[in-house]
């Protein structure tokens, strides 16, 4: 699972990107200075993992992780391939979701593409070139679909008429996201087409560093105009964060963050926020040799988060030995769990919840 980081030029993506991943991807004052798409593993922060870390401690912890990619700029036209449009449209089709930056911050030095900041306009440059390239995916399986609509199939006919109301979405420049499928067929359907504007957006608002603990106009420009989206919006200052990141020590980092008037850096958010995005949730293994948190999605059986550990658990699986995290952190250590009656034996039915503390029995 994926998150790609997508803008118009010079927006701050590549410096974000940096931030997030310690990969030093090229920045750079001029249009297009990343064409190949840059992938960061990317830790997910998670004071949980500290505690059980406290609690237990192994020889080793390892955390939750996510994909983050960082993908060229956009311009106007590019759904017609202006600039390194089909590319971009190609690399942005490959991800789960997408982090849209936009530039919320005066600075003369840096240069806009469309020579002033307007994160309205940015924002609708971006969307309109997803929305065109939707239309004319969406028009192309029109053509074949109404062709077996003619002779009365039923499923055509579901799928021509959920064609037709993205179809109209798009048209009013709404993101086909906006379209809401009426039942489980119509769900199946909408991920089959594998339309942009599907995905699930989070708007980074990039902004100075004395806007960054309150916003600034730009930024309540941009929550009044995605008010409406179902969709976040995170307000980082980038070039800050840049800083931050840069500090060699733990206590550094923490002296400028309170300078600022902030608890944590900004981007920590931001994962957790990707994280979340993707539909993703955690549930940790916990024992002397390795505490570790496991990445499954919202709604996995036990089985299927068994099958992340290895393919075997999840074929063999017998049970799953579960204690909830607070009841963890209460009672210490799995023992006293026991003791106090919150240890849980489940079985395959058994719909994994976030924070989850599990062994898993198989046999195979």
């Amino acid at each position: 699972m994926k998150a790609g980081i997508v803008g118009l030029p010079n927006v701050g993506k590549s410096t974000l990107f940096n931030c997030l991943s310690n990969a030093k991807a090229q920045s750079a004052n001029f249009p297009f200075c990343t064409i190949e798409p840059n992938i960061g593993v990317v830790n997910v922060p998670d004071p949980r993992l500290q505690k059980l870390e406290e609690l237990v401690k192994p020889e080793r912890v390892l955390p939750a992780t996510v994909d983050i990619v960082d993908i060229a700029g956009l311009v106007k036209g590019a759904s017609k391939g202006e600039g390194l449009g089909n590319q971009f449209l190609g690399n942005i089709r490959e991800c789960n979701a997408i982090i849209h930056v936009l530039r919320c911050f005066d600075n003369d030095n840096i240069v806009h593409v469309e020579g002033n900041v307007n994160p309205i306009r940015d924002k609708e440059t971006i969307d309109i070139e997803l929305q065109l390239k939707d239309l004319e995916t969406v028009d192309k399986r029109l053509e074949k679909v109404n062709r077996a609509a003619k002779t009365g199939d039923k499923t055509a006919l579901v799928e021509q008429d959920l064609l037709n109301r993205i179809r109209e979405a798009l048209l009013q420049a709404k993101s086909a996201r906006t379209v809401q499928p009426k039942n489980e067929e119509e769900e199946g359907l909408v991920e089959s087409f594998q339309l942009i504007t599907t995905k699930p957006v989070l708007y980074v608002c990039n902004v100075d560093e004395g806007s960054a603990v309150n916003g600034n106009q730009y930024v309540e420009q941009v929550r009044e105009m995605v008010k409406d989206e179902n969709a976040q919006v995170i307000v980082l200052a980038v070039a800050t964060e840049a800083d931050i990141a840069e500090l060699e020590t733990y206590e550094e980092r923490q002296m400028f963050l309170e300078d600022l008037g902030l608890k944590e850096p900004g981007v920590s958010i931001l994962i957790r926020a990707a994280y979340k995005l993707l539909n993703q949730q955690t549930y940790f293994t916990a024992g002397v040799k390795e505490v570790r948190a496991w990445t499954i999605n919202v709604g996995d059986t036990a089985p299927q988060a068994a099958g992340v550990i290895h393919s075997d658990f999840e074929k063999g699986f017998i049970r799953a030995e579960v204690i909830a995290y607070d009841d963890y952190v209460q009672y210490g250590t799995e023992a006293k769990v026991k003791e106090a009656g919150k240890f849980r034996v489940e079985g395959k039915e058994y719909i994994v919840k976030d924070g989850d503390v599990m062994h898993f029995r198989f046999n195979v």
